[in-house]
Formats: C-alpha cells, sequence, structure tokens
C-alpha cells in the first residue's frame, strides 16, 4: 500500500475517534449525563450509541428504560414516575458494553411533589332556597397531604359529608371530592362563610386554598300584614313541595283551604281583617321540619297539615317556628313523621285542639302536660305506629313508634281531664291504673250527685274514684293493654258515650313480654250498668259487636 494512503486513512480513523467531547474511550457517545424531572414525573429521549452489544440497568425502581438493551445506535425512552415525596430523589441509570464490560452512567434528579391543598374553583354562591335533597354542593379538593375542614363555629348553616383522601401509593396530589350541605337562609340579608382545610400533620403547605362560601337573602316577609301572609303560605307550601299549590296570580280569597278573618267571625281584631285565619296544608312531601315562614301566620289560629309522603320510615322534629304562634287554638300536624316535640312547643298556652296522630312518637312528648297547656281540651295522638307487628316479642324491627318505650300507662294524660283524649292503634302497654291509693284522685261524694241527677247513688256509696269527669270521647283500643278494667271505668258516666267494645275494651296482639292482651274482666254486655244508670236510654251494646 502507497504510505500516503495509509497515513490518510489511519488520519481519519483517529479523527472519527474524538470527533465528539460525548463520546469515551469505551466507543459509548451520550448528547447528556443527566436527566432533570419534575415532581410529576414523564418521559425523556436519549440516543444511545455503542459499539457492539449493550444493557441499560438502574436499581431505582421509579426509573423505566426501553428498550433496556440493543446494539449500535438506539434511541431509548426514560420514563420517570411520579415522585411519591415531598423530598427529591436520586437516581443512576448505567449502560454497560457486553462486549468490554466497562459502563457509563446518567443521573436522574426529580423534584418532590410539596405539601399543598389545591381548590380549582374556590368561590360558590347559592341560593337562599331549595329543596333538600339539592342543598348541597360538591368541592374537589387536590391535595398530598390529609386535611380537616374548618368551618367557623358561628356558621351553623353549612356543613359537610364525611369524606375520605386516599394518598396510599405517596404524596402525590389526589383529588377528593367534599360535599358540603347548607341550611335555607331564613333572613332577607346575605350570608358569608370562610372555609378552611387544615392539614393534620406538622408540614408547611405550599399552597393552602381558602373557599368562599355567598348565600343569598330570602325574599322579605312584612310581618303581621296580610301581603306577607300570602308570600308565607307560598313559600311554606313550596317548601313542603306540596302537590297541589296556589296560582300565586290570584287573590288569597280565591286559595283552596284558605280561610281569611272577617269583621263577622268572632274574635276579629280591625287588624286581622284580611288576613290569614286558617289553613290546611294536605298531601306534601319533605324530610324536614315545619318551614320557617309559618312564624309570619300571626293572625291564624288554625293551622292544619297532613300528609306527607313515606310517614313511617322518617324521623323528623318539629321545629321551633311554628311555636311563635301564641294566638293558635287549634293545630294538627299529623302523618308528618315526628318522633318529638321541643320545649318551645309550651308557648302555644292558647291551644285548645292539639291533633299529632299518625306519627312515630317513641314515647308521649313530656311537653304535653297540663301545666303547660291550661286551655286545652282535646288532644288526639292515635295511629303512631310505623308498622302493624302483632307480637312485640317476636320482632327484629326496631323504632316502632307507637309510645312503645312508655314503661306504664301514661297516667297524666289521664289525670289531665281532658273532653277528648283519643290514643288508640298504638303499642301502650301494662294495666289502667285504678287510682284506688291515689290521693290526687278524688271521689265521688253526696254532693256530686245531689248536685247532677243523672248520676247514680251506687258512685258514691261504693266511693267510685272520679276520673276523667269531663270528658266526652275517650278511645284506647288496638293497644297492647292487659289486665282488669277499673271500677273507674266500668262505671263511668259517659261509658256509652264511648262505645266501650269498639273504642275501649277491644285490645290486640302479645306485648313485648309475649303475653296476650286484653281486659280480664270485660262485662258481656252494658245491663250492669243501664241498671245503675236508670235514666240512661239502654242500647244493645255487648262483647260481641
Amino acid at each position: 500500500m502507497d504510505i500516503r494512503k495509509f497515513l490518510i486513512i489511519a488520519f481519519m480513523s483517529l479523527a472519527m475517534v474524538s470527533c465528539s467531547d460525548d463520546e469515551d474511550g469505551n466507543g459509548t457517545l451520550l448528547p447528556t449525563n443527566s436527566i432533570q424531572m419534575g415532581a410529576a414525573g414523564g418521559v425523556e429521549q436519549i440516543k444511545v450509541d455503542i459499539a457492539g452489544r449493550w444493557i441499560a440497568s438502574t436499581d431505582n425502581p421509579w426509573i423505566t428504560v426501553s428498550p433496556a438493551n440493543g446494539v449500535g445506535s438506539v434511541v431509548c425512552e426514560f420514563k420517570i414516575d411520579s415522585a411519591l415525596n415531598a423530598e427529591a430523589r436520586h437516581g443512576v441509570v448505567r449502560l454497560q458494553n457486553l462486549s468490554t464490560w466497562e459502563s457509563r452512567e446518567i443521573t436522574v434528579d426529580q423534584e418532590g411533589f410539596p405539601y399543598t391543598i389545591a381548590i380549582d374553583d374556590n368561590s360558590f354562591d347559592i341560593d337562599s332556597y331549595k329543596v333538600a335533597e339539592q342543598r348541597y354542593f360538591d368541592v374537589k379538593i387536590r391535595s398530598n397531604v390529609e386535611f380537616d375542614v374548618e368551618i367557623p363555629e358561628d356558621i351553623k348553616w353549612l356543613r359537610h359529608d364525611d369524606y375520605k383522601l386516599v394518598l396510599n401509593r405517596g404524596l402525590r396530589p389526589r383529588e377528593v371530592n367534599v360535599r358540603f350541605r347548607w341550611d335555607i337562609n331564613t333572613a332577607s340579608v346575605e350570608r358569608l362563610a370562610e372555609i378552611k382545610f387544615v392539614p393534620r400533620q406538622n408540614v408547611e403547605l405550599q399552597r393552602s386554598d381558602v373557599l368562599n362560601i355567598k348565600q343569598e337573602g330570602a325574599e322579605p316577609i312584612i310581618p303581621d300584614t296580610r301581603s306577607g301572609d300570602s308570600i308565607a303560605l307560598l313559600a311554606i307550601a313550596r317548601n313542603l313541595n306540596v302537590m297541589s299549590q296556589w296560582d300565586s296570580s290570584q287573590p288569597m280569597t280565591m286559595w283552596n283551604n284558605v280561610v281569611l278573618w272577617d269583621e263577622s267571625m268572632d274574635g276579629c281584631t280591625p287588624e286581622n281583617v284580611g288576613r290569614v285565619k286558617s289553613v290546611d296544608f294536605m298531601l306534601f312531601s319533605t324530610s324536614e321540619p315545619l318551614p320557617f315562614e309559618v312564624r309570619y301566620l300571626t293572625a291564624a289560629d288554625e293551622l292544619y297539615f297532613f300528609g306527607n309522603s313515606n310517614t313511617f320510615l322518617k324521623s323528623l322534629e318539629l321545629g321551633d317556628d311554628i311555636c311563635e304562634l301564641t294566638q293558635l287554638r287549634r293545630l294538627t300536624v299529623g302523618s308528618y313523621g315526628l318522633v318529638s316535640l321541643p320545649e318551645s312547643f309550651s308557648k302555644l298556652k292558647n291551644l285548645e285542639y292539639l291533633n299529632i296522630c299518625a306519627n312515630n312518637f317513641q314515647t308521649v312528648p313530656r311537653v304535653l302536660n297540663k301545666h303547660n297547656f291550661p286551655k286545652l281540651r282535646s288532644l288526639d295522638i292515635n295511629a303512631n305506629q310505623r308498622s302493624v307487628v302483632y307480637d312485640l316479642s317476636n320482632t327484629t324491627k326496631q323504632n316502632l313508634g307507637g309510645f312503645i318505650d312508655e314503661e306504664e300507662f301514661p297516667i297524666d294524660l289521664i289525670l289531665w281531664d281532658l273532653d277528648t283524649l283519643v290514643m288508640s292503634v298504638n303499642y301502650l302497654q301494662g294495666e289502667l291504673p285504678d287510682f284506688e291509693d291515689d290521693d290526687r284522685v278524688p271521689v265521688y261524694t253526696q254532693e256530686d250527685i245531689d248536685r247532677a241527677d243523672t248520676l247514680p247513688q251506687m258512685l258514691a256509696d261504693r266511693r267510685i274514684k272520679k276520673v276523667m269527669p269531663s270528658t266526652k270521647r275517650f278511645a284506647i283500643n288496638y293497644n297492647r293493654l292487659s289486665g282488669d278494667v277499673p271500677d273507674w271505668l266500668l262505671y263511668h258516666p259517659a261509658l256509652d258515650w264511648w262505645i266501650p267494645y269498639s273504642l275501649v275494651f277491644n285490645q290486640e296482639g302479645k306485648n313485648q313480654k309475649g303475653e296476650m292482651s286484653g281486659f280480664d274482666n270485660v262485662p258481656a254486655n252494658l245491663n250492669y250498668y243501664y241498671d245503675i244508670y236508670t235514666s240512661k236510654e239502654r242500647k244493645e251494646i255487648n262483647a260481641g259487636q
């Protein structure tokens, strides 16, 4: 070979070996020796040029090289997983020539996720009213630290459901949905709330967003006015979701089940003329107490609420707003789903008639007593069973209603001496009191007999207890009562009016001890009674009727 050709070839070979600053003596060509990656991770492409066969390896599971081996020049993808912690991390990838077993390293440095609680939409405007099922909003929160929702103590109208932030694969920010629920705004001014999110660990947050809530004010209602009454009625019907609602374009005089005061009515005052005297709300669907707007019906002397949907499934409170209507004389809240009455209910001192039938009371509300309601003459608390259970000792059902938690017959209601007391179709158990040793109950005296010519002498001679002398209607049928019928009941002056074989003596089922209900000494008929009350017209009533 010509010496000049040899020198040219040798020079070119030397030039090829030294043509790149990134090529080493191992024949490896790399455009970079390090990778910088953000906390979210990603993919970096690097061209690897190694003479012959080679392999890539790493001890770091969060780094993946694809392909991990090759021959000669190959473009490799370095996949970096999302960071798991708040701290930065460092890794190494080794490229090894399988012919020479010589290697070269590429370092990988990844940032950690800073602690953060972030909200993309941190401002919510909510209405003053929506139906109960729609009174909520959802907030999506991104966080890599467990946190508590901090609602100011004076914000009673806002709360949140339970939530769970899952960080089982490290401290990458995860998205969690927190549902906030709100109450109706009863005031005409808007209200504001600032909600903070506090980390449960002692960490420094790089970002901590605040949630701002603004709720619009309610439609103003002018108290003690006819226009205020009409707005209140429409709002109550809306909030109860009444099946048939009034047409607001028509005057109240044309609204069904609404009676307005006029000058010809007893008890009408000049300021009440044209205002609501009584109103009926029937067939509705609610899961809440009576709407707050009821407080504005300050001229009404009778209110009627009856017919909530799925009553037997509900356990509702009455609410305090209706307790402000101290002028009420008659009130019905039936088939609503009530389980209690508030202490403020005692404000209704002028009540003469109260009907709370077909609810779900476990016990007789203690607020119902003679002291709290001196004018009350009629009390109807019948049919409080959620469902009919024949044998109370053999059931898995809970919260049956029907005053089932009463340990004995509610004696105070009998001592009240109401004109009407209806307690039928419940789960009252035990025996009727005989009051023989009860000094609170007097006996019939000769003076009583002389003053009322319809009373037989036997009442005084046998010293019969004078129980419920004013009661014209008494019903306790279809409970779980047992024992003897006491003398005060067997010889009561109004027993025949009470239709005893249907509404008093008739019991059914078994009590919680598994004992059969029913009185032991029910007379076959009322002949004994008419033999004593000779002035009464004899009626053919017996145990078979």
